[in-house]
């Protein structure tokens, strides 16, 4: 079946209950017992509910794999995952992932006697060179945030599972309709489903997909004791999204390439970063690991007072954190995405103040490149 289909027939088309076109919302914290002697699957939402169960079972399948759990947000599902981890574990990390994987990595679970090392992983020998004996996990991310750098994660989950790693790789930038890392050798995949997957900004939700079921046991005991889970209402905004994925992504990512390339020619654009440009850094890798260039891209203006000018004088995009819905967002990484990160770190990865991070939408690119010139030339 074509992925893109499979955005919408995904086993959960009609609901067996009452042949209704989609899931129901199963507005509901408990469940009758019928036996009191048996366990029976739904019993309290924390543990499952049945429109969180049809949104879990969709993202396992469109990431090809045999678990899929959700959550109430990201970054309750990536410190989920984390949490499979042990006090005295060490784990490799890409230096410029979304900034709060790294700080919840380097702060929260560094208290519970996590260690972590971050590295460029646009070469995977840097990888190689930061193993220690007690190195349990590798976590991804290609395209990063915000830079867009490219790690062929083929190379890099080869290393982890050569030396028993358990691998995790961050999804949201491309979603399973661009990019599928199970399918070249990731254990886990993680997703702000807030972004892509719901695509309309109006939900916080997070995703993560095992490999195995004995992956996905593991990871479900953490769920349900946490209980970091998304209501049965948030589950099916997420469903909702799904199913418009592939005509709102494969729209935006064919506008971002407009934009990108019109941004190359501005003089007051120092840089531009986006897969799908040629000459971008890692461009051939990308495109042999996924099948589109997305929807994301960053900019650097010449000068810091000419990045501040811009996101004081554009009208169409919204200056704003978050990314994936159908308006253009525009964020400032400085102080949106990696505000925690120490500045001279922060710098030497390339994330200056002069850079602008731009989630394309839905709307018309021409229309979009008027209001990023008269923004960029005020």
């Amino acid at each position: 079946m074509d992925k893109g289909t499979q955005l919408i027939h995904n086993g959960h088309d009609v609901d067996p209950a009452t042949g209704a076109l989609g899931v129901m919302v199963y507005q509901t914290s408990t469940y009758y017992r019928k036996d009191i002697r048996v366990v029976q699957e739904f019993d309290y939402s924390r543990g499952s509910n049945p429109t969180r169960k049809a949104l879990e079972e969709t993202i396992a399948s469109l990431e090809g794999g045999a678990k899929g759990y959700a959550f109430a947000s990201g970054m309750s599902g990536i410190s989920s995952v984390l949490g499979m981890l042990s006090a005295g574990d060490h784990i490799v990390i890409a230096e410029d992932v979304y900034g709060g994987s790294r700080y919840i990595a380097e702060t929260f679970y560094k208290r519970w006697g996590l260690e972590s090392t971050a590295v460029n992983t646009q070469d995977p020998d840097n990888i190689s060179r930061a193993l220690k004996p007690h190195t349990k996990a590798l976590y991804l991310e290609s395209p990063s945030n915000p830079l867009l750098k490219i790690t062929d994660l083929r190379a890099c989950l080869k290393i982890a599972h050569e030396q028993g790693l358990l691998s995790i790789v961050d999804n949201t930038f491309m979603t399973p309709y661009l990019q599928r890392p199970i399918a070249l050798g990731a254990d886990i995949v993680v997703h702000s489903a807030t972004k892509y997957l719901g695509g309309h900004c109006d939900v916080i939700a997070g995703l993560a997909v095992t490999r195995t079921q004995e992956l996905g046991q593991k990871l479900y005991q953490i769920q349900n004791s946490f209980g970091a889970v998304p209501g049965p209402w948030d589950a099916w905004l997420v469903m909702r999204g799904i199913k418009t994925l592939k005509v709102r992504i494969e729209t935006q990512q064919d506008s971002a390439l407009k934009i990108a390339a019109w941004l190359l020619q501005h003089n007051r654009v120092a840089e531009v970063r986006y897969p799908g440009l040629p000459g971008h850094p890692g461009r051939d890798v990308h495109f042999s690991q996924a099948s589109g260039g997305g929807a994301m891209l960053s900019f650097k203006t010449k000068t810091t007072e000419q990045a501040l000018n811009f996101y004081q004088r554009i009208k169409l995009a919204l200056a704003a954190p978050s990314l994936g819905g159908v308006e253009t967002i525009a964020s400032y990484p400085v102080k949106m995405s990696h505000i925690n990160m120490p500045v001279p770190e922060r710098e030497a990865m390339g994330i200056t103040d002069t850079l602008i991070r731009i989630s394309v939408g839905l709307e018309t690119p021409e229309d979009l490149i008027a209001d990023f010139d008269q923004a960029l030339s005020g």
